[in-house]
């Protein structure tokens, strides 16, 4: 199986762009970004990457298998 990697925070906006989602916005201390019913809540942004582990959990939250995430571009 594939393996995620961590990733910028700006890559990561483009690559959710591309599964629907739009945004980011922000009304509180974190952005989100919207798709349907569906809302994630993302970091902020800032100069180091998003970790493995956090973009597993805003995944698992969008409803986007890691395969999927990966395949695409």
């Amino acid at each position: 199986m594939p393996r995620l990697y961590s990733i910028s925070w700006y890559k990561f906006v483009r690559k959710m762009r591309i599964f629907g989602f739009s945004g980011p916005y922000q009304e509180g201390k974190h952005p989100y970004m919207i798709k349907g019913s569906v809302s994630v809540t993302i970091p902020n942004p800032h100069s180091g990457d998003i970790s493995y582990d956090l973009l597993n959990r805003i995944l698992k939250q969008a409803g986007i298998s890691k395969i999927s995430w990966i395949n695409r571009r």
